[in-house]
């Protein structure tokens, strides 16, 4: 063994490395140091020599931590490092990882102790502010109202926030390592690891990047409808995680629906009130100018035949003030309401606009629930208005057709088309409206430009009550 005085070797070794070493006796004070510590602490070798390394470089504070762990363990476990600060000469301060070693004799007695030591300050600072990071992250998700979930690509759940707990029921234990599928009511619960495997596969994004409603199923079993919006990250080890946040819309959901509620109750009182007073006092006029009519034909007066066109007009002018009153109370009350209000709204569209407006139903349509039987009709009611006022269609097709649990409603128009800047108050406001008729029944609305031109609306509602797109954190 090379003893603590002759520390010639040593020194020329551990110079070249550039490493942070000192010699030290038993008492821990200072034999020899490194050029490198030398270098980092500002001071010289001779200027250090003899004094103790503790009170020389160590702050007050980690002073008896560093006596325990330097000189407390002469003899012993010399295993475990150690980092504390080291004091410049300037008055600066860097973090040291210590490690400890006994020099011995050659006949076995302790006699030296051996520092070496790594700077990191560096790598404390930076694991300080990953700490500091990682610490903002966390409160930005534990505070976050929205829940946020994190997902493998073996589709398992890796992190959620406290608003995912609140939203679902589950407690976090509950959730971590589980299939995100779990949060899914049937039938998509059973899909979803193959819309993965199928995005994981083709790369075609369906729905990342895109926001979409869904639903979720808590643990209670209920199903609510939100908002999800899903984003993939690749980690510099190579993996992939997918990341979902979800908003809670049932309140929204109720607020829609009473909003539609409250304007089909007053479109059903303005036409309540068109058809029990207007027209009732149009046919009491119309009665009265006929038969004033034929008073003045019968004495060869020169005003019959004005008042013939009196009596003509009236009655026009009742028939569409009926017309009025039921497109604005369809006859939707039994199960298949919906296809004589259609019929309905066809005949009178080609009556009134002067266009071709056939209706199609090969088989029979009988929805139970009048409610989405009056939503339907609505779609339908605002498309044909659209076709009319923006297409300049000459054509328009109305059908209904049912399909694998789902009502099938087209409208085709041969117009030129709905423009892409649609004013918010006109043809966009409608298209809007339809969309959220659509969503409502859980169903999906598209408008697309035909292949014939002109425009065609599809609206594909299912039968069952509740059915809606599912909860698909990777549902490309």
């Amino acid at each position: 063994m090379i003893p603590i005085t002759d520390p010639a070797l040593l020194q020329s070794l551990v110079d070249h490395a550039g490493m942070l070493v000192l010699g030290l006796n038993t008492q821990g004070h200072i034999q020899w140091m490194s050029r490198g510590l030398e270098k980092l602490s500002g001071y010289t070798d001779a200027e250090l020599k003899g004094r103790d390394w503790v009170e020389s470089l160590i702050p007050l504070e980690h002073r008896a931590a560093a006596y325990l762990l330097c000189r407390g363990n002469k003899g012993g476990d010399r295993s475990h490092s150690h980092v504390k600060p080291l004091i410049t000469r300037d008055g600066g301060r860097r973090h040291v990882e210590w490690f400890h070693s006994d020099i011995r004799h050659e006949e076995g007695p302790v006699v030296g102790i051996l520092c070496i030591g790594r700077d990191v300050t560096e790598l404390q600072l930076t694991r300080e502010a990953l700490v500091a990071s990682e610490k903002r992250s966390s409160a930005v998700l534990e505070t976050a109202v929205n829940a946020i979930i994190t997902m493998s690509e073996a589709r398992l759940i890796e992190t959620v926030n406290t608003a995912t707990e609140r939203l679902f029921g589950y407690t976090r234990d509950e959730m971590v390592g589980q299939n995100i599928k779990m949060l899914m009511p049937q039938p998509y619960r059973e899909k979803h690891d193959g819309y993965v495997k199928n995005y994981l596969t083709t790369g075609v994004k369906k729905i990342i990047g895109i926001g979409r409603e869904a639903v979720g199923q808590r643990k209670d079993g209920t199903v609510f409808p939100m908002d999800l919006s899903v984003g993939e990250a690749l980690l510099p080890d190579g993996r992939r995680v997918f990341t979902g946040i979800i908003r809670d819309l049932s309140d929204r959901k109720q607020l829609e629906e009473k909003i539609l509620q409250i304007s089909e109750e007053e479109q059903h009182r303005i036409g309540q009130d068109i058809h029990d007073d207007l027209c009732q006092q149009l046919a009491a006029i119309g009665c009265l100018a006929k038969v004033a009519h034929q008073q003045l034909q019968k004495s060869g007066s020169a005003e019959a035949e004005n008042l013939n066109e009196i009596v003509r007009l009236v009655t026009h002018a009742n028939v569409r003030a009926r017309e009025m009153s039921r497109g604005l109370m369809p006859v939707v009350l039994d199960a298949s309401g919906l296809m004589a209000a259609l019929a309905d709204l066809a005949q009178g569209t080609e009556r009134i606009f002067r266009v071709s407006c056939p209706f199609r139903c090969d088989k029979p349509v009988e929805i139970p629930d009048n409610k989405m039987a009056t939503q339907l009709f609505r779609i339908a009611q605002e498309a044909v208005a659209n076709a009319i006022k923006h297409s300049h269609a000459e054509r328009i097709e109305i059908s209904l057709a049912q399909e694998d649990g789902h009502v099938l409603l087209h409208i085709r128009d041969n117009g030129v088309g709905i423009p892409d800047n649609v004013s918010g108050k006109s043809t966009g406001m409608g298209l809007l409206t339809m969309t959220h008729r659509a969503r409502m029944l859980g169903g999906v609305l598209t408008v697309d430009l035909d292949d014939f031109g002109g425009t065609v609306v599809r609206c594909s509602v299912p039968i069952s009550t509740g059915s809606r797109p599912s909860l698909n954190l990777s549902h490309p």
